[in-house]
């Protein structure tokens, strides 16, 4: 049988996009480089501790994935974010303090100076700024929320979400929502208020309002259940081009184990990082692939860190910490892994995520094992009281690990969306168009999935489109 679709990569995305299209009755294959399917996405046991080597949890924003979990038959693997990990903390004169939750708890937290909450109120008298001007993130809350908000709030909320630089990051393009809430309603706080109205009418919910979930065995549940349903996923398979055939159809070339391939397919998903995918697209669409070239991906490198929970003074109420660049640390931040989610060590065990690098230090994230958990065991010491080394670390590096929504990110992924246009039945679908996260992947598959099926004459029934 000929193949429909053939998706290159099986991160989150591109299985998403596989399993979509295969429900609405697409022949799908699907081509990954790595030893097995997932992505980032990877979950592991060590001493009857779960740890992640890439996200640790999900955020339910949209109603699309619990629809796909119960079709994967995955739904009662779901376990929710604890009622502790509410509570979130953010570093500020080397103390952890909770970041307030509500207008009492910010009148009174020592987090913001009272010249900074005191500037808050003049946020719904600033002016929008032109529809067509592109900010930086640390000019967009400079302007509406004072310098204090972008060191104690923003930025570490930044750095928590892209490993990013608010000076370098695009507001219309890294966090569309804010850009739209000022211009249509005139300010942030106006905009929050009544944007929240509106998304009470729709099923969706803002990532703040949103819980988190994992699963009983970890985030790796999900991507294996995607790729069991697939089926036709091939791994240690190397992508080299794409090409086009005067019919319209597709040809896929690469290698495995050493032996060279070509496959034929009606349309293709490139899903795939962007460094990836502009070799892949080189020849098919280069205007985009050098587009996509220029998307940089700073290094991080995941620490997860098991100590005896008797060692660590620190409650470990919450999610877990923020560190601001002001603060000169030199950790991004910590999860506390054990208290997001129940029934993950043994009771007299906490394990610790801790995120190191990013674009504020990628050379310690490039650095040595050793360099890198003395950095990591340094910083818990001081900063949760862990006072004895931990009994086990595992390290996870990711070179190139989240793609930055830098100035001028727009405009890249138009000559992208140019090339779609150009070529009907070529897609592109990962992480570096329409969000980083969980939630905004499985949207991002779903819409590809649609528009393959509509592409090629395929609908999904309305049992199948229940997601």
């Amino acid at each position: 049988m000929g193949i429909d679709v053939l998706v290159i990569g099986a991160g989150l995305s591109g299985l998403v996009a596989a399993y979509r299209a295969k429900r609405a009755g697409l022949a799908v294959a699907v081509f990954e480089a790595r030893p097995r399917p997932g992505g980032v996405i990877g979950s592991e046991r060590r001493a009857g501790a779960l740890f992640e080597r890439g996200p640790n949890s999900g955020l339910d924003t949209t109603p699309l994935i619990n629809a796909m979990l119960a079709d994967l038959g995955i739904a009662s693997e779901r376990v929710d974010g604890s009622k502790a990990s509410s509570k979130r903390y953010v570093v500020r004169g080397g103390q952890l303090i909770a970041l307030p939750m509500s207008p009492g708890a910010f009148l009174s937290t020592p987090l913001f100076s009272f010249g900074a909450k005191v500037r808050l109120f003049a946020e719904p008298f600033i002016g929008k700024s032109p529809p067509e001007a592109e900010e930086s993130i640390a000019q967009f809350v400079r302007r509406r929320l004072g310098p204090e908000f972008l060191d104690y709030a923003i930025e570490p909320f930044v750095a928590g979400i892209y490993a990013g630089d608010p000076e370098t990051l695009s507001v219309p393009a890294a966090f569309p929502r804010l850009h739209a809430l000022e211009q249509r309603y005139g300010g942030l706080i106006k905009g929050a208020i009544m944007g929240a109205r509106e998304r009470r009418k729709s099923a969706d919910k803002s990532k703040n309002a949103a819980s988190s979930f994992s699963f009983r065995d970890g985030m790796q549940t999900l991507t294996d259940a995607l790729a069991r349903a697939i089926g036709n996923v091939d791994c240690e398979v190397n992508v080299r081009r794409v090409e086009r055939r005067p019919d319209g159809s597709y040809v896929v070339a690469g290698e495995r184990f050493g032996m060279a391939f070509e496959r034929a397919a009606s349309a293709v998903v490139i899903a795939t990082p962007a460094y990836a995918a502009a070799e892949i697209a080189r020849d098919v669409a280069p205007v985009a692939a050098d587009a996509l070239k220029d998307i940089p991906y700073p290094p991080v490198t995941v620490v997860a860190s098991a100590y005896r929970r008797r060692e660590i003074l620190h409650p470990l109420d919450g999610f877990g910490f923020l560190a601001p660049a002001r603060e000169e640390t030199a950790v991004l931040g910590t999860l506390f892994s054990t208290t997001m989610f129940e029934n993950r060590a043994p009771t007299e065990v906490a394990v610790l995520t801790t995120f190191v690098g990013g674009r504020r230090n990628p050379e310690l994230a490039m650095a040595g094992d050793a360099e890198v958990r003395s950095a990591v065991q340094s910083e818990l010491s001081r900063l949760l009281g862990a006072g004895a080394a931990p009994m086990w670390t595992e390290i996870t590096r990711w070179s190139r690990a989240i793609p930055q929504y830098t100035m001028g990110h727009l405009q890249r992924i138009a000559k992208v969306e140019e090339a779609e246009r150009a070529m009907p039945g070529l897609f592109f679908c990962a992480n570096y168009r329409g969000g980083v996260s969980i939630g905004d992947c499985v949207k991002a598959g779903h819409a590809t999935a649609d528009r393959l099926a509509a592409l090629l004459g395929r609908q999904a029934s309305p049992t199948e489109a229940g997601g």
